[in-house]
């Protein structure tokens, strides 16, 4: 029975990679269709780390990052966790509300925060939709919430929630590519309750 993500097999962790790759190519799709340009996704890196790694995977317990949290419902309950480095996210704000104001301020207004759930949502919702379509189970995404703080303490509040599974996690490190921009860097973190990676590896069919 796997209990955390660090006993999982490369061939159980290549299935859930594969995902990864599927679910950042609709991403890129969905995100294209919403800004009204080409937007190209880096092939994604994705990996296990220790939790207490998780800070330092984006710069540092004290950076301060942009986040939206998704709650998972449905046949494998579990969490989303999208952080992006407020100067990545200042940088996605530029191009999807085509405003610049935002790079001379510390601090996100309602429409800028709407806007990052949105993109928070197309990236959960790309992911999760790859794995529904392989898995043939269902998953409901939350409405997200949005918090911008810095990232021990949003890591601190969601990693330590009841129901989260061992001692590691799974994220998908992006690299969203738009024209005439620098590149976006974001990380989708997957934290499943306790059976949830259970029923998703033997559904899956990889699970040893």
């Amino acid at each position: 029975m796997v209990k955390d993500f660090q006993s999982l097999t490369n061939f159980q962790l290549d299935a859930l990679r594969e995902i990864g790759n599927i679910g950042a190519g609709n991403a890129a799709t969905a995100l294209s269709e919403l800004i009204g340009e080409r937007v190209d996704m880096g092939v994604p890196h994705i990996d296990v780390r220790h939790f207490s790694e998780v800070p330092e995977i984006v710069g540092g317990s004290e950076s301060f990052v942009a986040s939206i949290y998704i709650k998972i419902s449905g046949s494998a309950p579990g969490e989303i966790l999208l952080l992006f480095p407020v100067e990545d996210a200042k940088q996605l704000l530029c191009i999807l509300l085509k405003e610049h104001s935002i790079l001379s301020r510390q601090t996100f207004d309602p429409l800028e925060s709407s806007a990052l759930m949105e993109v928070g949502n197309i990236l959960a919702g790309s992911f999760l939709n790859a794995l529904a379509t392989i898995t043939s189970l269902k998953y409901i995404p939350s409405v997200p919430g949005f918090c911008a703080d810095m990232a021990g303490a949003i890591l601190g509040a969601v990693l330590h929630d009841l129901g989260i599974m061992g001692d590691h996690v799974l994220y998908i490190k992006t690299d969203l590519r738009f024209q005439a921009t620098k590149h976006v860097g974001g990380y989708l973190f997957f934290l499943p309750e306790a059976e949830s990676l259970e029923t998703i590896l033997n559904t899956l069919g990889v699970n040893s």
